[in-house]
């Protein structure tokens, strides 16, 4: 009877997670509607075509968390290097003539047809799958570096390495953070992280130096009020919009921006629509949704036992949390400017696709914890 109440009280946390997740997809599409709108007057443009498409990837990418939910997650455990292998392997196809395609000066795409397929998407969550499972059997906080510290720069790096040649150093670094609270929860050593943190310095430092197109982004940062009229015209942009939408907004759907003047208002631009429309209330409301995010993907990863399900956990609430973190914070100007879409939100297949997978394996470790924690 008390094993009863208990499965009776505890296995509702996987449906509140669930209609949490259904209602911040839906809320983000709602926005994505509206931000749409501004691609009325631009050439090629179709608004019903591009509406009905992100509700299609939408249903689509639901009905994949929702699966995903129902398979034991414990199986990946076996699956993950194959998985990752294969992960790298469908990234490393950008850079096939035939089969790459390139946009803003970067080659992350994948051309099917007449559709884009980002592959970094994919080697995010394979990577965080392998990592869980590596961490899961290594003693990191044994604090031998040849078995901790020297295989996990040699995974990362990899990854490192394929990313920065696309460019896609917004993912690059957004994969390292997750990657080290990876390694914190399995208990890696404080010198260690040090270490991590000095060398992922390093390495943008280096990139910064060597890639013009890296370095030009860095500047506008830090000087974001030259180049009005290029480098700097999308952070100035977004500002104007997220500033005027003052406390309340313009109200749904009357962006002034989003029609004319902000580059890529369905994309990594579309919270300074959001802002416009809705208001300091409207942005905190969202950000408020990420923190909610976050605190409820940590609370369950500290309570997981098993080991591979606390580091899967961690590492994709990391991920996805961070990356809409980031994409906030550089509509702000508080950040470089990216090009990260927004979680559940922006528009684009392949990260709403697998973010929702991502949310399916949470929704997975949940039950199975529920179940096991009886």
């Amino acid at each position: 009877m008390l094993s009863l109440h208990i499965t009776m009280r505890r296995r509702p946390s996987n449906r509140r997670f669930f209609f949490f997740i259904l209602a911040v997809t839906l809320i983000g599409f709602f926005i994505f509607s509206s931000a749409s709108l501004g691609l009325l007057n631009r050439d090629g443009a179709n608004y019903s075509r591009i509406v009905l498409n992100q509700l299609l990837i939408l249903a689509v990418s639901l009905a994949a968390m929702i699966a995903v939910s129902h398979f034991d997650y414990r199986h990946l455990r076996r699956l993950a290097l194959p998985l990752f292998i294969i992960a790298l392997a469908v990234s490393l196809l950008v850079f096939v003539p035939s089969l790459g395609f390139a946009s803003g000066g970067a080659q992350r795409w994948i051309s099917i047809g007449s559709r884009t397929f980002q592959p970094s998407e994919l080697l995010k969550l394979a990577l965080i799958i392998y990592l869980a499972a590596w961490f899961s059997r290594t003693k990191v906080q044994s604090g031998n570096w040849q078995y901790g510290l020297l295989p996990f720069f040699l995974i990362v790096g990899v990854t490192g390495v394929t990313l920065i040649a696309e460019p896609d150093l917004g993912t690059f670094f957004i994969l390292i953070a997750a990657a080290m609270v990876m390694f914190f929860v399995a208990g890696g050593p404080w010198r260690h992280l040090f270490i991590i943190l000095f060398l992922t310095l390093t390495v943008f430092g280096s990139v910064i130096a060597v890639k013009p197109y890296a370095r030009e982004r860095f500047l506008t940062f830090l000087n974001p009020t030259e180049n009005l009229l290029t480098s700097s015209y999308q952070i100035n942009q977004s500002l104007i919009a997220i500033g005027s939408g003052g406390l309340w907004g313009r109200g749904f759907g009357r962006s002034i921006q989003k029609f004319h003047y902000l580059p890529e208002p369905i994309g990594d631009s579309i919270f300074a629509v959001a802002g416009e429309e809705f208001g300091l209330i409207g942005g905190l409301f969202i950000i408020g949704i990420f923190v909610a995010f976050a605190v409820w993907g940590l609370s369950l990863a500290r309570r997981t036992t098993d080991r591979f399900g606390r580091g899967l956990v961690t590492g994709i609430v990391v991920l996805i949390s961070t990356s809409a973190f980031v994409n906030i914070a550089s509509m702000l100007g508080l950040l470089p400017l990216t090009g990260i879409p927004l979680a559940f939100i922006s528009h684009g297949g392949s990260s709403l696709l697998f973010s929702l997978i991502g949310c399916g394996i949470i929704l997975n470790v949940s039950r199975h914890h529920s179940k096991s924690s009886i």
